[in-house]
């Protein structure tokens, strides 16, 4: 199993040469993706995979944590996150879709 956490962030790390300067989803979107795929992975790696700064990633994650979308639980030095994904997506035009929805449309 731990290796298949390290070739996924390995994976989600490999340089991206021709990003994008739009994306149909926002870095909240991005960031509970990249928690949903690895439960334990770290601020800076998620700031990298999303193209974002770690304070970017910090402030996303305190928003999220508080609407109760994750839960976070500090385990050591590291933090291992939960994802609520029972829970609706905000705008009105998705509200009849969960984080679920959206997290498993994705992965397929």
């Amino acid at each position: 199993m731990l290796r298949d956490r390290y070739d996924f962030r390995m994976s989600l790390m490999a340089p991206e040469t021709d990003v994008p300067s739009w994306t149909f989803l926002t870095n909240h979107a991005h960031v509970l993706i990249a928690i949903s795929r690895d439960p334990d992975i770290r601020q800076r790696d998620i700031a990298y995979v999303v193209g974002i700064t770690v304070g970017a990633v910090h402030r996303i994650l305190g928003e999220l944590e508080e609407a109760g979308y994750i839960v976070s639980q500090k385990i050591g030095r590291r933090k291992h996150y939960e994802v609520n994904a029972d829970l609706p997506l905000r705008h009105p035009l998705e509200d009849q879709h969960s984080v679920s929805d959206l997290i498993t449309s994705l992965d397929q």
